[in-house]
């Protein structure tokens, strides 16, 4: 093991060139083919200690993942993985896992005329690779070169993926434009989907915003790169299109001083003719392939795309160039808006310049500026034409106010001075939680409240208004003493004293109903014995599952966000796929038999989060399925659903028993690092509950979402 990462850290060093790297790649290979898993593994944790270049990181994995999976690994983890990477598609659809031998890279040829030969940088639907087109060699043309994007593996398998670069292809031909990269034909060879584009020599924006040391760019420089993507931007919005993941890595700057926007693989028709009868056909947002950091609050929420959300993404882009770092911490802007942040006014911007990007990069379409022309007018300093498109934005704004009922419009102006930078403590927006899905029985009408000169007993008090007699039944008979009424308040200290459970209660008059699971020390008679006896109680529904000793540390760790998720409803929920909705059968999944495939149905609450799917194993370890070395992406959208396991990515092996599978939803990374796909679990848990408490701080103990599902394997009859 220790001669790859050795290998990468001597590359790092730049005693190796690239040709001697990739030999001493293949001897490591050569040597530890049984435990390819681990040397991706380690590719990964050598990447996150020190980055590779794209071409040689893509290279690697290739080697590494065509590498054949040995039969002698079966049954020596809990859970089998198989395959390579595991990423959400997109809202309600799969996160799937490839077959590797259908990937291509470089040295690879396609369609016998294509030759991979450098990897360009990776998109939200490919890779790029420049590629010599050997029918242009042939031809003797004086530039042979193309550039090639090949879908990557996990959204070829998306159903409509072909549709999708299909649509790319056709809607980028149309954008025939200087700032627009020029789009030639899509085609295919077999499972491999690809396009072909003209070749840039250049970088991307982004190379040039990422580069160490990078505080801003002079105001003139950024004006040219902003009007080269502006004018491309207004060309595409003429067209009816809108680009919809406009960020740095769609900007290309090229040796020639060009800017080019490209990649229109997600843009969306705003104008929908009525004689385009595939318009309605397949819509590409609906894979969700939008970069958050750059993304407007209305393309976060999934609303219909506009013009002016292409202006929000533009706007960012030139906040960075001119002041070196993200407006809003790289948040969403759903996430900014929420949080009350506003941007700082970078230093060399004047008055005019502010005030344009300021309105680009309202939270609110209605006040943001209207058309990338008035944008770039104002941007460069055209004060009527910015005074012009803040009056518009402003008048579009009170007219849905007053068309909502709103007798006035308050609006708060600064001087453009005195501003509240984005990296201090924003104002916490006011939130509304959730309707409890758990809620207490009412209580009963308050008795009128006694003076303090009555006397203190219940005794019938002197008064000197005269009172009526009172009948013979009354004398002689006593009020009967009304039965307690059934509450949360008597019933979750009971629940609370059982050692190592999960136990969610809910009242229903005189009924309650406890969900969950309970250690085997206590037992459901027990349990049963001790609620009965809480007053109030006339009915008791109990459904839980037996919980091993063994199970203790992750649920001492997991319980208080256990309990306020299924408190507020269960946002979050992880389920066997076919599973029903939660109970104690969902959350005890029926018995999974060896080879069967592990296939798992997730939700996560209404706000952008980030999945952490752990397997606590019967051996004292834990797995981590999402993320991990080959599922990576976990951020997800709001009220997010996905499958994970669908292409039998994890199949279950020995040794067989119950264990618990656990899905944590966070506000931001559970861990800044890729930890290893499989690690001790006393360790992890230590990490884990020190780094809940500081995300719980930091953005709030109710961001955090855990729902945890019990599963039991056993081997297969012969």
């Amino acid at each position: 093991m220790a001669s790859l990462a050795q290998a990468i850290q001597t590359f790092h060093k730049g005693d190796l060139s690239r040709n001697e790297f990739l030999a001493q790649i293949d001897r490591a290979l050569a040597l530890e083919r049984s435990n390819w898993q681990r040397l991706r593994e380690i590719l990964s944790e050598e990447n996150t200690r020190g980055m590779l270049p794209p071409d040689i990181y893509a290279e690697l994995q290739r080697r590494i993942e065509h590498a054949p999976d040995p039969e002698s690994e079966v049954g020596e983890t809990r859970l089998r993985t198989e395959s390579a990477a595991a990423l959400p598609a997109g809202q309600g659809g799969y996160m799937e896992v490839a077959d590797p031998d259908r990937m291509k890279g470089i040295g690879d040829t396609i369609n016998g005329r294509f030759v991979l030969e450098e990897c360009l940088g990776f998109g939200g639907m490919g890779t790029v690779y420049k590629a010599l087109d050997l029918r242009k060699l042939e031809a003797s043309d004086r530039k042979p070169y193309i550039a090639i994007k090949v879908l990557n593996v996990q959204f070829r398998g998306h159903p409509k993926s072909l549709i999708t670069l299909q649509r790319e292809a056709k809607k980028a031909q149309a954008l025939a434009h200087p700032n627009i990269v020029r789009v030639y034909d899509f085609d295919r060879e077999g499972p491999v989907v690809y396009l072909t584009m003209e070749y840039l020599a250049g970088k991307p924006l982004s190379q040039v915003l990422r580069a160490p040391g990078f505080s801003g760019m002079p105001y003139a420089e950024a004006l040219r790169i902003v009007t080269g993507m502006g004018r491309g931007l207004a060309y595409a919005h003429q067209q009816g299109f809108v680009h919809c993941d406009l960020k740095p890595a769609n900007v290309f700057l090229t040796d020639k001083g060009e800017v080019k926007v490209i990649d229109f693989g997600i843009a969306r028709a705003f104008h929908k003719p009525e004689d385009d009868a595939e318009a309605t056909v397949f819509d590409p947002g609906s894979l969700g392939g939008l970069t958050p950091a750059y993304a407007s609050p209305e393309m976060v929420e999934h609303r219909e795309p506009d013009p002016r959300d292409d202006i929000y993404g533009l706007a960012c882009i030139t906040y960075e160039m001119v002041s070196g770092h993200h407006p809003f911490n790289r948040l969403s802007g759903a996430e900014a808006r929420n949080a009350g942040m506003k941007p700082e006014r970078p230093r060399q911007l004047g008055y005019r310049q502010w005030q344009a990007l300021k309105n680009a990069l309202c939270f609110e379409r209605a006040r943001r500026t209207p058309s990338v022309e008035a944008f770039l007018q104002g941007f460069a300093g055209d004060n009527t034409a910015a005074r012009n498109a803040a009056v518009i934005a402003g008048a579009v704004a009170l007219a849905l106010l007053v068309g909502a009922g709103v007798g006035y419009y308050l609006e708060f102006r600064d001087s453009g001075t005195n501003e509240q930078a984005a990296t201090v403590t924003p104002t916490a927006p006011a939130t509304t939680e959730p309707p409890a899905r758990i809620s207490a029985a009412p209580a009963a009408p308050a008795a009128p409240a006694e003076s303090k000169a009555a006397a203190p007993s219940r005794a019938p008090a002197q008064s000197a208004a005269p009172a009526a007699a009172p009948t013979a039944s009354q004398a002689t008979a006593p009020t009967p003493p009304q039965p307690a009424a059934l509450s949360l308040a008597a019933v979750e200290p009971v629940l609370a004293a059982q050692p190592c459970a999960l136990l969610a209660p809910a009242v229903r008059g005189d009924t309650l109903q406890v969900q969950g699971f309970l250690p085997d020390a206590v037992g459901a008679a027990r349990l049963r014995e001790l609620l009965t006896a809480v007053p109030g109680v006339g009915n008791l529904d109990l459904q839980v599952a037996p919980l091993g000793q063994d199970k203790c540390g992750v649920v001492s760790v997991l319980a208080p966000y256990w309990l306020a998720n299924r408190k507020a409803g269960t946002p979050a929920t992880l389920r066997v796929k076919g599973a029903s909705a939660p109970s104690a059968q969902a959350m005890q999944a029926a018995p999974l038999v060896e080879g069967d495939k592990l296939v798992l149905d997730l939700t996560t609450p209404a706000y952008d989060a980030y999945v952490t799917v752990d397997y606590f194993a019967l051996d004292g370890s834990v797995l981590h399925m999402v993320p991990s070395p080959r599922a990576r992406e976990n951020r997800t959208p709001p009220s997010y659903s996905a499958t994970i396991g669908g292409s039998g990515n994890w199949v279950i092996a020995k040794p067989f028993g119950t264990e618990l599978i656990a899905l944590i939803v966070t506000p931001a990374p559970l861990f800044d690092a890729m930890r290893p796909e499989s690690e001790p679990k006393a360790a992890y848990l230590k990490a884990l509950e020190q780094r809940l408490n500081g995300l719980g701080a930091e953005h709030g103990r109710q961001r955090i979402a855990v729902d945890v599902l019990q599963v039991t394997t056993r081997p297969r009859r012969p």
